[in-house]
């Protein structure tokens, strides 16, 4: 059997390599995303007090601390069995809104762009940011200035836009300022004019990428995540909704809290990261998509007006379930659309400003279950304690790998598709590494790029002899 071997997948956040076997007569048989580093946090926390746990685990990521930050904060308020203060409840949402923002406007614009805009065989030295700023500034600036606005939203609200150490168990350890709060209101006009012109540019060329719709990862999968009351679309609390590839409801109203009921965790020789199924249906079978492309698909509607629109029209992309993971780019501008919308509204709210913003109490549960929606999907904590409040054990749940089955799917489908056994091209093989990035997933839980990323691939014959190699720097 031949092997080609895509030694590091650029353009993601963490590290991964692609395996790619062909058949004796050179087709796909199979593709492997194999995850290469060790995410030990699980044992890492063991010992350790459980108050620590919101700025321990949110160092787990430069990327989506915040997203640890917040699942472990609500972990910890079911420790410490208290009531939240509503505004702080409104805080920490809009403090996981301007996370959305910032990592959805690094991965269309930053990482994807470069291929929507510039081709996926346009040349390597060009296929970055900067070659898209040479095609269009205009997309270049507004996505700077997007994740720039989500960043200082968190900023604003916690001293820090990395590991901020605001929020706490029973709620976050600060108010807001009037003057971060007017600050934010003000510039609100000008972040919806950006992203309304971001979707009236990608929207009218779908037509362009009707290829790659049709290859990247389209295939029937379930969609999970939080929804709100009445099906709302919701990131920060509400109950599990799954749906079917028709986009009926499987199954509603599921408790966070009890996620080891409904969904188990698989382990592959090949990778460190885990992969989750649903659990009534099995191993593998039970896969399933989170993040913004499952999170519209089960959501009947967002709660914003523009936002709203935008969901009818992501509707109509299918007859039932949004299916093509082409589509998570789509999902991600209508997300920030939503969060740029809810975050005016909350921040609208008369009690925004109240200092009473965190309960205090002591151990009074032993055992806390924290879930939220990162920007690439559900994220579980989950943490036993003993009387003394020291951490006994510890599992999570990272978003990315909500999505492991789907991901190795994905490159198996566009693997097939496009990998010709008697050649390799850079395109080719780019093709294989985007449908990984339209999932976008955050591989850096453990581990970070230092200097240049290189990309190797090595065709083997059946008898190991090598018959073509390519080779890049990132």
């Amino acid at each position: 059997m031949q092997k080609i071997t895509i030694e590091r997948v650029t353009r993601i956040e963490g590290h991964a390599r692609v395996n790619i076997y062909l058949d004796e007569d050179g087709s796909v048989a199979d593709a492997q995303v194999s995850v290469t580093q060790v995410r030990g946090f699980e044992k890492f926390v063991e010992g350790r007090p459980f108050y620590e746990m919101p700025s321990l685990t949110a160092r787990t990521c430069g990327i989506c601390p915040t997203s640890h930050l917040i699942a472990a904060g609500k972990a910890c308020d079911q420790i410490l069995s208290v009531r939240i203060p509503p505004t702080a409840i409104a805080l920490r949402r809009i403090m996981n809104l301007g996370q959305i923002i910032q990592s959805h406007a690094l991965n269309f614009f930053y990482l994807s762009a470069p291929d929507l805009l510039l081709g996926m065989d346009a040349p390597v030295e060009k296929r970055n940011i900067f070659g898209l700023a040479q095609k269009d500034r205009q997309i270049v600036q507004d996505g700077i200035r997007l994740r720039q606005f989500g960043q200082q939203v968190i900023e604003r609200l916690a001293g820090k836009r990395i590991h901020p150490a605001w929020v706490v168990p029973g709620g976050v350890n600060a108010p807001l300022a009037p003057e971060a709060r007017e600050t934010i209101l003000a510039e609100i006009p000008e972040m919806l004019g950006i992203i309304r012109r971001t979707l009236d540019w990608y929207k009218p060329g779908l037509n362009q990428y009707q290829e790659f719709i049709r290859t990247f990862a389209n295939f029937p999968s379930l969609f999970l995540g939080l929804v709100g009351k009445d099906g709302q679309l919701e990131h920060y609390h509400g109950r599990i909704r799954i749906v079917t590839p028709r986009g009926s409801i499987l199954e509603d109203n599921l408790d966070p809290h009890d996620y080891m009921n409904y969904i188990g965790e698989a382990v592959e020789p090949w990778s460190y990261l885990k992969s989750p199924y649903f659990k009534p249906m099995g191993y593998p079978d039970g896969m399933y998509r989170v993040g913004p492309l499952a999170r519209l698909n089960i959501a009947t509607e967002t709660g914003t007006p523009l936002a709203d629109q935008e969901l009818a029209e992501f509707h109509c992309l299918d007859k039932g379930a949004v299916l093509s993971s082409f589509h998570y780019h789509y999902a991600r501008l209508i997300e920030i659309l939503y969060s740029i919308e809810m975050i005016e509204q909350l921040l609208n709210d008369p009690d925004i400003l109240s200092k009473n913003v965190r309960a205090t109490a002591g151990v009074n549960s032993l055992e806390g279950v924290g879930v939220s929606e990162a920007p690439r999907g559900t994220l579980f904590h989950h943490y036993k304690v003993n009387e003394e409040g020291l951490v006994q054990w510890a599992n999570l749940i990272i978003a990315s790998g909500n999505n492991n089955l789907a991901m190795n799917k994905g490159a198996l489908q566009v693997a097939r598709y496009y990998v010709k056994a008697d050649r390799l091209q850079e395109g080719m093989l780019n093709r294989v590494e985007a449908v990984i990035r339209a999932f976008d997933p955050c591989l850096a839980c453990s581990t970070h790029a230092v200097g240049q990323m290189p990309l190797v691939i090595t065709l083997h014959a059946p008898d190991g002899k090598v018959l073509d190699t390519l080779s890049r720097q990132a």
